[in-house]
């Protein structure tokens, strides 16, 4: 529950910022307005496939009225609006980070609850600032598939794998789904450690021998990703069930600190 009174919300603060000792508070959105900050998050609209120059051949169309906000979270709904079988039959929504706020290093964690059913592809993730993908790098913090349920995935995409999929990991928890969860990652000059919940125990840490440019691109700062994709060549491996629409993916907070003790 969030704290009301500005005397709990001080607590509040002092609180997370004490219990932390993980890192210090460097950034964070609470999404306790009614609007999305400007100074933070841009709002990507369109098709994520062809001449977009992104997208992974998903069906959703993405769109701004999609985004709302509710007891303090950012919700993004995906709806059928069309027959179902073909792009643009969905619509959802997108938001980066990108010139606005960009990290290099530290911990960065959303407090997320997922949607289910099958067809749905919501994510939270991380893009490069200095290249052009996938030379830039790609952290899949979170990517979660409908067909697959009470499964937390993450990826790396690095230049040595020409875009492909690398190392990817995944975490098995019993009703993923029914409850919110914090997925993380600790990035250091080093690696990258995974984790559910617990940042002191990662499920999956990317730490290759040789970090060269193309094994180890994640040397710039990066921007974040949140979007809830329909279909595609991930999510609509196993078709997509359009009985289960609309879907809400719901975002408590997203944060970042320092990994300075």
């Amino acid at each position: 529950m969030r704290p009301k009174s500005l005397q709990l919300l001080f607590f509040y603060i002092l609180i997370t910022t004490a219990v932390s000792a993980q890192g210090r508070l460097i950034w964070s959105e609470e999404f306790n307005d009614t609007v999305l900050k400007k100074s933070n998050w841009t709002i990507f609209t369109g098709y994520g496939s062809g001449n977009n120059g992104w997208g992974n051949n998903e069906w959703q169309n993405y769109i701004s009225v999609n985004i709302s906000f509710k007891d303090g979270c950012l919700v993004i709904t995906a709806k059928k609006t069309g027959d179902g079988q073909k792009m643009g039959d969905y619509t959802s929504a997108r938001i980066s980070s990108k010139s606005k706020q960009e990290f290099l290093y530290g911990r960065i964690e959303a407090r997320i609850k997922l949607p289910e059913g099958r067809g749905v592809w919501p994510a939270f993730w991380l893009l490069g600032t200095k290249a052009k993908w996938p030379d830039c790098g790609e952290i899949d913090i979170l990517e979660y598939v409908g067909f697959d349920p009470e499964t937390a995935h993450s990826a790396i995409h690095t230049p040595s794998s020409f875009g492909e999929t690398i190392n990817k990991s995944l975490l098995k928890i019993s009703g993923l789904e029914k409850e919110f969860h914090v997925y993380g990652i600790n990035w250091t000059e080093d690696k990258i450690e995974f984790y559910v919940d617990d940042p002191a125990k990662p499920f999956y840490t990317y730490d290759p021998q040789i970090k060269d440019n193309l094994t180890w691109p994640f040397i710039h700062p990066a921007y974040i990703l949140i979007n809830f994709a329909v279909g595609g060549n991930f999510g609509g491996r196993k078709g997509v069930d359009d009985s289960v629409f609309p879907q809400k993916m719901q975002v408590d907070w997203v944060r970042v600190y320092s990994l300075d003790k």
